[in-house]
């Protein structure tokens, strides 16, 4: 089942996945702080085995952004951090103590975000990505990579990260040199793609980080 410890606030269409915990003082699903909002009946959805520690806020969506709020499973949200409205959170994400996104952030799975840092309205952090504390993001932090500062920029592959999880040697220098080309070249970024993409897109985190450069509407951090 889920657990609900004292003080904590649920409102509005909040639907939690069983082996939840949510801890004292959190606020889910209460209306968006969004001058926009107008009642409407959005939703927010939280997967399971989930930690919302202590203070968390996690907001319904509005009708701007799909009408919903979303997280994944096995996420840990530490105390005080902020999930604005129309967020969508994949699996294994982390949010360090007052990390806060602003509305329709997406962040895919295995995600870090540290402690104190601010991600901007409609931007993304990619997969595995990991975010350090106090780090202002206005754009969209790459997947697989150190993402740092204020405002943020991309110091290469969270080569830590990878080896933790277990990834293969050709897989970690493919995307060191993916890095390589994209930060450190004198080559444009679509001259890296370009590059990239004839040398190492067969690896298939090369390809996802290829992918996610191209759909990026708001630029990325580099």
């Amino acid at each position: 089942g889920v657990r609900i410890e004292s003080h904590a606030v649920l409102d509005g269409r909040t639907h939690i996945g069983d082996g939840t915990h949510i801890y004292p003082f959190a606020s889910i699903g209460l209306a968006p702080q969004d001058l926009k909002y107008a009642g409407e009946p959005a939703e927010t959805r939280i997967g399971r085995r989930n930690q919302i520690r202590e203070f968390v806020t996690i907001h319904r969506g509005t009708a701007g952004g799909g009408m919903l709020t979303s997280i994944g499973d096995d996420c840990l949200l530490m105390a005080q951090a902020h999930v604005a409205h129309d967020c969508i959170i994949g699996n294994n994400v982390i949010m360090a103590n007052a990390a806060t996104l602003a509305g329709h952030v997406s962040v895919a799975d295995g995600a870090n975000i540290g402690a104190y840092s601010g991600v901007h309205q409609f931007c993304r952090v990619g997969r595995e990505a990991y975010v350090g504390g106090y780090s202002v993001v206005v754009k969209d932090a790459l997947p697989f990579a150190l993402t740092v500062g204020n405002h943020a920029k991309c110091y290469g592959l969270n080569t830590t990260g990878m080896k933790r999880r277990d990834y293969p040697r050709r897989t970690i220098d493919a995307l060191h040199h993916a890095f390589k080309l994209l930060l450190s070249s004198r080559l444009n970024t679509t001259q890296a793609l370009d590059k990239i993409k004839a040398e190492i897109a067969d690896v298939p985190e090369v390809a996802e980080l290829v992918r996610f450069i191209e759909a990026s509407e708001r630029g990325v951090v580099k």
